[in-house]
């Protein structure tokens, strides 16, 4: 115990000496300059902006050689390094050292177990739900690439009854898969990792901090700023990326809804509005805005999926998740295993952009999770982290993707999430097609239009107090300027990749940085389990 402590102290006292080197100076418009990593991070992003307007073929041709070199290559690493994230999580519960408290032996939790539930919840809860909720369960329900299972539609349309049980497993096994305790475990890791050295170590509140028992003092150099650097372009991408399909699924609402023409003008314009909303919860900071707009998007989100629950054919949508949690469980290892049977395109096209999405997400959500998560015991938090988020979102899926299937097992010749998924693959109006076959379209529609857009705001405006905080040394009371100029720059990366190549550009963004984050985040690993071994308990 006493070594312990006084390696404690050691990492305490390093601390001491590198605040110095990392502490910022009001410049220019009253930004907060942190050495390097503002200047570099801004002026490279705004370089990044203005090349892609100015060549915009040859950026979409990049963009999408990117994407098909990490998710065709690397598809194998991606799977790799996430599994052994959720391998190292589940040991560390059974460890000794889970006893560990967050922020000391003597910290309390700052908030009730529901309240920590629901921002939880609320932390990892974004637009992908909307898009993907019904898009993916049929999708994989259709394909044969998770593990080989036939599809139960012919290629005359009718169905195939001999195979309904087992596609309609998998549709919801695999998008549980990608929805669980994988992705869920790459946001563990991140804030475990930033509750630790900043909690428990006294180290500043950033991603660098995380590797002093790697780098010791050079974590305040350049080898600190690189890793910052890195951690601002990974939440940015991921951010533009969950930008951009936001704009895409209102779009496609207005569409179906009140006949708004589809188009990469609308999604421009559409993003220029949300952001302008953005840009005043960022002005008004993180209790007057941020706050503020998180509690409606939790109560419209609650809403709208009582709605669809209740409106819908509810035993359906409740087995829908009965019958993909049981499936999801059988068949986690084989969907898990990178050279199993699974066939390349499920790989390359789903699972490696996820894993690339969730680890680009990482700081912002890992952020967000520290901050409310002190007081927590490392056993308590991995639990916790690992299982009820993930749960929520099963039900999620569950009901939205079970309806949906349904649907198109009842009437495939008259049911638009066929028409939109399978048959014409516009992914971005699945949801509306299920929306279609339910009582008040017109009003579920509008409500869930509502919901994007305020999923749209609340991403941008809290990813703009992340990449902030990254690129303030720490801080998370950085000058108003500062905030600004970070949402106004997510919202020009998110329009320069549509213009630049739509989806594509948009996985493209994140696989690029997703790749080196996910192996520093490995390395994290090791620096988690350094920290607590030094921690009493």
């Amino acid at each position: 115990m006493t070594d312990s402590t006084s390696e404690s102290s050691e990492i305490d006292t390093d601390f001491e000496v590198g605040q110095d080197n990392i502490e910022g100076s009001l410049g220019p418009f009253g930004f907060d300059i942190h050495n390097p990593v503002f200047v570099i991070s801004g002026l490279t992003a705004v370089a990044f902006v203005l090349l892609t307007l100015i060549f915009p073929d040859q950026a979409g041709a990049i963009f999408l050689a990117v994407r098909n070199f990490a998710t065709t290559k690397l598809d194998w690493l991606f799977m790799i390094i996430v599994n052994i994230f959720v391998i190292f999580c589940i040991a560390l519960i059974f460890m000794p050292i889970s006893k560990v408290r967050l922020g000391g032996v003597d910290a309390e939790p700052e908030y009730s177990y529901p309240a920590w539930f629901a921002m939880l919840f609320a932390a990892g809860m974004g637009i992908g739900l909307l898009f993907f909720g019904v898009l993916e369960p049929v999708y994989h329900m259709n394909v044969s690439g998770p593990l080989s299972v036939a599809s139960p539609i012919a290629a005359d349309g009718s169905i195939i009854p001999e195979n309904v049980e087992a596609a309609r497993a998998m549709g919801l096994a695999a998008t549980f898969y990608h929805w669980g305790l994988h992705g869920w475990a790459v946001y563990a890791i991140m804030a475990l990792a930033l509750s630790l050295f900043t909690y428990n170590k006294g180290l500043p509140f950033s991603i660098r901090s995380c590797f002093y028992p790697i780098l010791g003092d050079r974590v305040w150099g350049w080898w600190g700023h690189l890793i910052d650097i890195l951690a601002v372009f990974a939440t940015l991408f991921g951010l533009a990326t969950s930008l951009g399909l936001g704009a895409q699924q209102a779009n496609a609402g207005f569409n179906f809804a009140f006949g708004l023409d589809i188009s990469i003008n609308a999604q421009v314009i559409i993003i220029i509005l949300v952001t302008a909303v953005a840009l005043v919860s960022v002005w008004r900071g993180l209790d007057g805005g941020v706050k503020i707009l998180s509690e409606v998007n939790m109560v419209v989100a609650v809403l709208f999926f009582l709605f669809v629950l209740l409106v819908g054919p509810t035993l359906i949508g409740l087995g829908g998740f009965w019958t993909g949690l049981i499936a999801y469980t059988k068949e986690i290892i084989p969907l898990s295993n990178p050279f199993g049977r699974s066939d390349d395109a499920y790989r390359e096209g789903w699972t490696a952009f996820y894993w690339a999405w969730w680890v680009s997400w990482a700081p912002f959500v890992g952020m967000f999770i520290a901050r409310v998560s002190r007081g927590r015991t490392v056993r308590e938090f991995i639990i916790c982290v690992l299982l009820i988020p993930s749960l929520i979102i099963f039900v999620w899926m569950g009901v939205f993707g079970g309806i949906a299937i349904e649907q198109i097992l009842t009437s495939p010749e008259t049911s638009l999430v066929k028409a939109n998924v399978i048959d014409s693959y516009s992914p971005e109006l699945s949801l509306f097609g299920m929306l279609n076959e339910l009582p008040f379209t017109r009003t579920a529609s509008t409500i869930a239009i509502l919901l994007a857009l305020v999923f749209f705001v609340t991403s941008s405006d809290s990813g703009s107090l992340v990449v902030d905080t990254i690129t303030a040394g720490g801080k998370i009371d950085a000058p108003v300027p500062q905030r600004i100029f970070w949402c106004v720059v997510e919202g020009l990366i998110a329009i320069v990749l549509l213009i630049g190549g739509g989806l594509s550009a948009l996985q493209a963004g994140v696989t690029a940085t997703g790749v080196p984050f996910s192996i520093l985040m490995l390395l994290m690993c090791y620096t988690i389990f350094q920290g607590l071994r030094s921690e009493p308990r």
